[in-house]
């Protein structure tokens, strides 16, 4: 349970701090027979704020309150 929570820490501060991430997708433009032509796109996802700061405070909580049992 302290891992789940400080890996939601951890992945709601790196979502403060770079905000985005990006990535490169291949996509098939035109096959004809034997010839292919495929292109590289890229990608960029941005990370709300609101997910960053929910994260850490998720994690938070994790840690607080996810170890005590009744």
């Amino acid at each position: 349970m302290k891992i789940a929570a400080i890996l939601l820490i951890v992945a709601g501060l790196l979502g403060l701090v770079y905000g985005s991430f990006s990535y490169t997708k291949d996509k098939t433009a035109v096959k004809l027979g034997p010839l292919e032509l495929s292109v590289k796109e890229k990608e960029t996802v941005n990370i709300p704020v609101w997910a960053g700061v929910g994260a850490i405070v998720a994690g938070g909580l994790l840690l607080a309150f996810g170890g005590r049992s009744k």
